[in-house]
Formats: structure tokens, C-alpha cells, sequence
């Protein structure tokens, strides 16, 4: 199975329902995570800087140091859908 990733924030989605967003029908959005995602709009009117500054604090454990994490999110948010251009 192919890995997911949140097309907002980049987290990863895993195989069950739990993480994903739901569209407007309440169906699950196959694209976003329920963090960034609910109902068929964002939670959150964020630049992809404003996103970036979250995410790092959520990487950062005793395994990612915060530059690794910066650097990570730096080359990945702008290549999810939400923030290409």
C-alpha cells in the first residue's frame, strides 16, 4: 500500500478512516487529514509559512532535531497540493 500524506500539512495518514478529513457529504476526504480538513473546508486560514511553524513542533521528538523537521517541511509543503502554486 502506498503511503498518505495529508496534502496540507503532511502528516501521515496511515491505513484506517481515524486521520482523515470528511467533504461536505461527510464523506472521507482522501487528500487531507481531519486536522486541516473538516466538513470540505480548511480548520484553518493559514499561509504555508503560518503551517510550517505548527508542523515543526509536532516533528520534533528525541529522534528529528527542529532543523531537521524546518528542513523536512521546507522542501515538502510546497509540494502538496494545497500549497503548489
Amino acid at each position: 500500500m502506498e503511503d498518505r500524506f495529508c496534502q496540507s500539512c503532511a502528516m501521515p495518514m496511515g491505513i484506517t478512516d481515524e486521520h482523515y478529513g470528511t467533504n461536505k457529504d461527510n464523506s472521507k476526504s482522501e487528500e487531507y487529514c481531519h486536522y486541516c480538513f473538516k466538513n470540505g473546508t480548511f480548520t484553518k486560514d493559514l499561509t504555508m509559512n503560518e503551517m510550517l511553524e505548527i508542523c515543526v513542533g509536532f516533528m520534533v521528538d528525541d529522534e528529528i532535531s527542529e532543523k531537521l523537521a524546518r528542513k523536512t517541511l521546507i522542501e515538502t509543503l510546497p509540494t502538496l497540493k494545497r500549497w503548489k502554486n
